[in-house]
């Protein structure tokens, strides 16, 4: 892969705090919903958020890519590449909101799954999100994958506008699981693209 360039860098468990936030934002809500479930006493949903994200060992930001703007992360990609010969999944033992999650990865083995893309509002407009694809893009091609994949909600209609405008194409959807998260979307929506 080609170095990073400024104003892009590779996260920090520094960068915690906003990975938090902007995985949320692309999740519309649901990562705070889950988090809230995971909080021990005295702990926050949001604690919990910037754990995940800044555990030196399992912590996400290891496949995140963040925009910077005057010392201050204003966008992010965390994505990585899928097994291209996945072992099967247990459902039995899932939680059900990540079944039909599962199911469609499942449909994309082999791919570069953008797990989240996202920009703080005030950001966006400004072709960040078209720019960190062409990260996305890079990086699938370095780790040898012929294509992308993503997930994004039926409701998420900006977001879907841009993935679609870049040359995703819709595979597939599913059913939302939402318990007692609450949000407008109604399926999981698998949009992938050859590179």
């Amino acid at each position: 892969m080609a170095k990073l360039k400024s104003p892009h860098r590779p996260a920090t468990p520094e960068d915690a705090h906003a990975l938090a936030e902007l995985l949320n934002m692309a999740g519309d809500g649901m990562p705070e919903y889950l988090w809230e479930g995971m909080a021990e006493p005295g702990q926050t949903a949001w604690d919990v958020g910037r754990y995940r994200a800044s555990n030196k060992e399992k912590g996400f930001y290891r496949n995140a890519t963040v925009r910077e703007e005057d010392g201050r992360v204003v966008a992010a990609l965390i994505g990585y590449p899928l097994q291209r010969d996945p072992e099967p999944v247990d459902y039995v033992s899932m939680p059900s909101m990540f079944v039909p999650l599962q199911q469609l990865e499942e449909l994309v083995p082999g791919t570069w799954y953008v797990n989240v893309l996202a920009t703080y509002p005030e950001h966006r407009g400004k072709g960040y999100g078209q720019t960190l694809l062409d990260i996305a893009t890079d990086k699938a091609r370095t780790t040898g994958r012929s294509g992308l994949s993503l997930i994004v909600s039926d409701s998420n209609t900006g977001a879907r506008r841009l993935y679609e405008r870049y040359g995703f194409s819709e595979i597939a959807t599913k059913p939302m699981v939402k318990e007692n998260w609450e949000n407008a979307g109604q399926n999981w929506v698998l949009l992938a693209m050859d590179i």
